[in-house]
Parts: C-alpha cells; sequence; structure tokens
C-alpha cells in the first residue's frame, strides 16, 4: 500500500467536559465519543478503523498465516462427549464450515451395572450416530444474524422441552425461546432481555430466570410458567442494591432454589422450595454480617441441612455442616452462636483456598487450590450424617483421582449430578490438550472419554512449560508460567510475549492452547504472569492486589518483565504485553508505568477510563466495582488513589511503545467508548516520535469479540500478528 492510499489520521474534536469530586476538577476533552448513537461519534469510529486497517495492511500476510495455522490444527469436524440426561445422550457437533455447533441427542441404555449405562456412544467425527436426531442447528438457526451467542441450552429431563437464549447483538441481553422437542416446533412463549443462565423446575412446568437491570446487573428473579405470558411470570425476588448481583441456581439435590446476592467482599443466600416457589424466602445469614458464603440446602439425618462455605475467620474458606437456622442470622453475636453448631468438614488453611464444592448421586466434590494449582477431591456422602451426629470432623476421608501428575495442570468438574454416579472432569495443562474424564467414585475407576485432537503433527515433547519466580519490588515473590520450545537456543536472546490479568481473584490457570503454538513455533518465549489481584495463591493474594493495593498489580507486572529480560535467552529490546478487560486497565497503568521497557502492548476491550466508569452509578456495573477499586464518590482517599493510576488521566509526554486497543461496540461490561477517549488522549499527549496508538473495534461485536470460532480466530490471528509484527517477526 503506498502513501497516498492511507486514509488521514482521524482526530478527536476536544470538547472540553468538567468532572469535578473532592475539590479535583478533571478536564476530559473526549467525553463525548460516549455518545452511541451521534452519527459523528460512529464516523469516528469508522474512520478508526478504515485507519488501522489501512496502516496494518502489510501484517495481512502474517495473519493469514497465523488463521490457517490455527485452522490446520484443528479437527473442523468435531464433537463434544454425550452427557446424560434422563433417557438421552446429547452432544454437539461441529462441521467443517460451521461457525456454530450442531445440537443432537440419541437414545440411552438402561440396562446394565453404572459403568455401563453411564458409558456415552463413540463418536466419530463428521459421522452420525446411528438413531441420531438433530435438535438445534446453530448454524440455520443464526444464519441471518450479524452476531450470535448461545446463553442457556437445557433439555428437560423427561426429553420433551428444550430451553434456548439467544444473543444476537453481542450485549448479553438475551431471548428465552422452548422448542417442543417431540414437534420440532418452537412455542409462543418467548422471554425478552433475560440474563444468561436460566433453569427449568417442577418437571419442566416452569423456568427460573435473571433479568438484569440497565446498568447490565442482574436483580431480578423470576419463576415463568410454560404455556403462558412473560407478563405474568411471578416475581421471586429483587436485589435493590446496586453493589449486590444477583445469581440463583437449584440445589444439587433438585429441593430448593438458592439465591445469592454478593459482592468481592461479601453476601447473602436465600432458600425457598422448588415445590412452593411462592412460600416466604429464608435468607440464610444476612449480608448485614458481612462475610462471604454459599450455602447448599442437603437433606440428611431426617431433615433439611446446609453445607456451608465461609471466609468467617477463615480467610481461604473453610466447608461445614449446619442446620438450617431458625431464623435469619443478623448479628456478629448471632452468628457465633450458630457456629457453635457447626461441625468441619474441610477446615481452613492458610495454604490451600477451598474454591467450591458441588454433590453427585454418591459423593461430596470439593475443588481446592494449592500453590497455584486447582484439585479435586471427593467423599462419601453417606459420611456426612456419620459426621453430623458426631459433631466433630470425624468419617470424612477425601480421595483425590490418580494419575494427574504434571507440574502445572488444572483439573474442573464438568458435571456432577444428584442422581448420577459419575463425576465429569476436565484436565489440561500448558502442553496437554483438553481431556474429558468420568469418574466413578466408589469403584475408583477413570475413564478418558476424549482428548481434544490437534492436527499437523503436534509433539508435546517439543515444547516446555514450567514455574518461574519472580521479586517483585516489596520482596513478595511474584509466580510466572513460562513456555517455549523444548529446542529454544539458551544461548541465543528471543522475543518475549509477557500476559496477566490480576483482578476480581481471576486466576490464569494452565490450559492448552493451540493458538499459541504459533507464537512458540516462532521462538518467541510466552509468559503469564500471576500477579497480585487475582487468585493463583490464595484469597490474601487477592486482597493485596485491590482497592489501595491495586499498584501491586501493575508492578508485579513490571518486575516479572525485569526478571524475564534479566535472562541470557530474553531479548530486552523485545518485548511484547499483553492483557484484556481488566488485563486491559494493566495495560494502560504499564504503558504510563514504563513505557520504555515494551516495544508492544495489546489492550483487549481495556478498563482504560476507570476513575471516570467508576464515578458514574448508572454506567453497567459500575456500582459493583465499588468492592473491587474502591468508591471514588463517598471516599476522597478512593478517588486520589484510583487516579493516581488510572490510565486515561496518567498518560506522559514520553515515549510509548506500539500501541493498539481492541474493542466491540456492544460490549456491555467495558463500553466501547474507554478505549476510544484512550487512543485520543494517548495521540494528543505522548511524544511524537512514538508510533501512533490505533483503535480496532468490532461494529457487530459484545465483550467476548465477534461471534463463531473463524471470527474468533481471525481475531487472535490479529492480534498475535500485531504483537509479533512489532517484535519484528513478519512471517
Amino acid at each position: 500500500m503506498s502513501l497516498n492510499d492511507i486514509p488521514t489520521l482521524p482526530v478527536a474534536k476536544k470538547v472540553p467536559f468538567e468532572r469535578t469530586y473532592h475539590g479535583d476538577t478533571f478536564i476530559d476533552s473526549y467525553e463525548w465519543l460516549r455518545d452511541k448513537e451521534s452519527a459523528e461519534v460512529i464516523e469516528h469510529l469508522t474512520a478508526e478503523n478504515a485507519y488501522t486497517e489501512a496502516v496494518t495492511a502489510d501484517q495481512q500476510p502474517l495473519r493469514d498465516a497465523i488463521f490457517e495455522e490455527i485452522k490446520a490444527r484443528t479437527q473442523l469436524a468435531d464433537m463434544t462427549v454425550p452427557n446424560r440426561i434422563g433417557d438421552w445422550w446429547y452432544y454437539s457437533r461441529m462441521v467443517r464450515g460451521g461457525q456454530y455447533p450442531i445440537f443432537c441427542r440419541v437414545h440411552a441404555d438402561l440396562e446394565g451395572d453404572e459403568v455401563a449405562r453411564y458409558t456415552p456412544p463413540t463418536l466419530t467425527a463428521g459421522e452420525p450416530l446411528e438413531g441420531e436426531e438433530i435438535i438445534l442447528d446453530c448454524n440455520e438457526y443464526a444464519k441471518d444474524m450479524k452476531f450470535f451467542a448461545l446463553g442457556t441450552f437445557q433439555p428437560s429431563r423427561n426429553g420433551k422441552l428444550l430451553s434456548v437464549s439467544v444473543d444476537d447483538s453481542g450485549d448479553e441481553r438475551f431471548e428465552q425461546r422452548f422448542l417442543n422437542l417431540e414437534t420440532g416446533q418452537w412455542l409462543e412463549d418467548t422471554i425478552p432481555n433475560v440474563f444468561s443462565g436460566s433453569f427449568f423446575i417442577n418437571h419442566a412446568t416452569q423456568l427460573v430466570y435473571l433479568v438484569p437491570d440497565d446498568s447490565w446487573r442482574p436483580y431480578r428473579a423470576y419463576v415463568h410458567t410454560i404455556g403462558t405470558s412473560y407478563t405474568e411470570d411471578y416475581l421471586l425476588y429483587e436485589e435493590a442494591d446496586v453493589t449486590m448481583w444477583l445469581g440463583a441456581k437449584m440445589s444439587a439435590d433438585r429441593s430448593h432454589i438458592v439465591l445469592s446476592s454478593g459482592n468481592s467482599e461479601f453476601s447473602e443466600t436465600s432458600i425457598v422450595p422448588i415445590a412452593d416457589v411462592h412460600a416466604p424466602l429464608r435468607t440464610i445469614i444476612s449480608r448485614d454480617v458481612r462475610i462471604e458464603y454459599h450455602a447448599e440446602p442437603i437433606t440428611i439425618v431426617g431433615g433439611v441441612h446446609l453445607l456451608i462455605q465461609h471466609d468467617y475467620n477463615a480467610l481461604n474458606s473453610e466447608l461445614v455442616l449446619a442446620p438450617l437456622p431458625e431464623q435469619t442470622v443478623t448479628t456478629r453475636e448471632q452468628l457465633d452462636e450458630y457456629v457453635s453448631e457447626w461441625v468441619p468438614v474441610i477446615r481452613h488453611s492458610e495454604n490451600v483456598r477451598v474454591e467450591g464444592f458441588t454433590l453427585s448421586a454418591t459423593h461430596l466434590v470439593v475443588t481446592a487450590r494449592a500453590n497455584t494449582t486447582v484439585r479435586l477431591f471427593l467423599a462419601p456422602r453417606e459420611a456426612l450424617p456419620v459426621q453430623l451426629r458426631k459433631k466433630k470432623p470425624a468419617g470424612i476421608t477425601f480421595m483425590e483421582p490418580a494419575g494427574f501428575d504434571e507440574e502445572l495442570y488444572t483439573t474442573d468438574v464438568l458435571r456432577a449430578e444428584n442422581y448420577s454416579p459419575v463425576v465429569r472432569i476436565a484436565y489440561t495443562s500448558f502442553l496437554t490438550p483438553r481431556r474429558v474424564y468420568d469418574y466413578f467414585p466408589m469403584s475408583q475407576i477413570l475413564v478418558l472419554r476424549r482428548e481434544t485432537p490437534v492436527l499437523g503433527g503436534y509433539d508435546r515433547a517439543n515444547y516446555r512449560a514450567y514455574r518461574d519466580w519472580a521479586k517483585a519490588s516489596d520482596g513478595t515473590l511474584i509466580p510466572i508460567s513460562v513456555m517455549h520450545r523444548a529446542d529454544l537456543d539458551l544461548e541465543q536472546e528471543h522475543p518475549l510475549i509477557q500476559y496477566a490479568y490480576g483482578s476480581y481473584e481471576s486466576s490464569i490457570d494452565p490450559s492448552f492452547s493451540a493458538m499459541a503454538l504459533s507464537l512458540l513455533d516462532r521462538n518467541v518465549v510466552y509468559a503469564i504472569a500471576h500477579i497480585r489481584g487475582g487468585g493463583e495463591m490464595g484469597r490474601q493474594w487477592y486482597l493485596d492486589g485491590k482497592k489501595d493495593k491495586k499498584k501491586n498489580s501493575f508492578s508485579d507486572f513490571v518486575a516479572v518483565t525485569d526478571h524475564l529480560v534479566s535472562k541470557p535467552w530474553v531479548d530486552a529490546s523485545r518485548v511484547a504485553a499483553f492483557g484484556g478487560s481488566a488485563g486491559g486497565l494493566l495495560m494502560g497503568a504499564v504503558a504510563n508505568l514504563a513505557p520504555e521497557k515494551y516495544t508492544a502492548i495489546l489492550a483487549a476491550v481495556p478498563f482504560v477510563d476507570a476513575l471516570t466508569t467508576i464515578l458514574d452509578p448508572e454506567l453497567p456495573l459500575s456500582a459493583l466495582e465499588w468492592e473491587e477499586w474502591g468508591n471514588p464518590i463517598e471516599d476522597k482517599d478512593a478517588y486520589e488513589y484510583m487516579k493516581s493510576y488510572s490510565p486515561y488521566e496518567n498518560i506522559r509526554p514520553v515515549r510509548y511503545p506500539a500501541i493498539a486497543a481492541t474493542t466491540s461496540f456492544n460490549d456491555t461490561r467495558v463500553l466501547y467508548v474507554e478505549p476510544a477517549k484512550w487512543v485520543a488522549a494517548l495521540r494528543e499527549t505522548i511524544d511524537p516520535s512514538s508510533p501512533i496508538p490505533l483503535l480496532k473495534i468490532e461494529m457487530d461485536a459484545g465483550h467476548g469479540g465477534g461471534s463463531g470460532r473463524f471470527t474468533a480466530w481471525r481475531e487472535r490471528a490479529w492480534d498475535y500478528a500485531f504483537m509479533l509484527y512489532n517484535l519484528g517477526i513478519t512471517k
């Protein structure tokens, strides 16, 4: 492309807008870009896309090559492991040219022992099973949609009805629909503006669903009776507190609806019997007590009891058995009395973080994190009533599936049902493609059902993945996951791409990525910095990277970079940084903190105008964020601390690396306006010798980008190509 073909650099006009809090006035020249309905805003964003496309056109061959590599490693005609629901096996297929899955089912065998009855049919890629029924072809359903995302997909246990919710714009507001699986006809019932996730109750005669408010916070739970208008639905609960997120699920024993309201610091759980949804809700422990807990009803010893995971005097959480309190616990004094009735199942540990639990027909299944790695532990349900009668932690012996022996791996519970003896487990690592196992804990049989195929001759022996540690500025050791080719010449310097997230206690756990092989095969060192603010090292790790300690996340990231570039095999002059959403805030903060250390920074859907967003509780999720970042409206110290690191307010007039911000017009979590304003402010402020910051915006997508697997691969190829090209790798 010649210089004459490159469009003029879009320059956002400046319209001064004053923002005053706590005696501090900030002049925001680009707030006008927030008006999503403005033709001028649309024109500006369109011009930004055209400019980015033009100036990165020479990266297109590299993008195409990476896309084809990803495609060549992927079995295009693929399938999932069938799940048994009632008398049917349900599964999905991908066909070679399809963007989306095709959902199918076949009859299940009702004869034989538990292993035989819960052994799924063997699927062959590209070949239908005998007796297969196609129940939903998402490619056909979405053929006229610019965007398609499936929220709920739940067949009823009697096999007669399917619940489906669909987002057709990317704003994560779904339309709920129902398909008669016997006739293949859609019911007239439709429910608009539903939050993702809903579930059948009472033999699929009713559906429980959530509705988001204007700020995209789920705040109402309804019960819909199949065959009626949604305008007649019963309001089960409304969460009026704008700082609390409402969740709803069915208890594992299918006896109660469990409603939970919470934020990142405390929560409240209420239950109501499924048999009588109009009964008064029973709240277990009031939010006023300010503890974080999850309660699950379980019927043992002749009545309803509770399994409670809590953090009361137990920072990393513990799991207890408890009676159902006669009335809501509303004070710390009442809580102390209630605690005296608790029987420990898993005691608190400073080194092990209890992350969750569920129940199968025969076992209690617990997920816990130790030394960054999530592991699964199981104990027979029959031991619980014994423990409850003894009123002491006796009779519980936890076992762990054998055979998971890599240094860095991730296990997760895919499925555990009250009516099934099988616990379905997912296992993966940086080197092992995702495996699906069925575990029969009564006989301790672990059966590999499937390993995701990686085509093109992938050999895990060609790659290395291991743990390293960097020392932060305060002496804290920061874990790092490092990956590179096994034959990498460690006597030579190589480019580095460093990724992190570091917020909301979210952990970046080991997982296999066929896409990342395109980086490693180009002799790039790929590293994940497990910085404070995440959850890899337990609850304290998270607390040390939030609110008035948030800057630890940023300095940790830079410390990891410094540690890695001290290696003789990392080129300090070729380092790229990559992060998205809250990790995009990290990218913006790191760009301001240490721009000289990075060659390129890619910020995906970046939360870079954090202070402006948190100051407006009417914006999506803002009020909920006060427990994560602090409340700058009420707290002057929180305002000043946030302003001292918020990327938009702290751009410096020095040379910055090559920066690209990618976003989506319909994103409801981080609005497109944040990266749009940030890029405009960067261009205005940074040293003119810097590469021009770029904005790439998907006009028909949401927080996760465009829909469909090919679209996702092309977007990742764009990201990789941008970083590689700026690291000097063009082929």
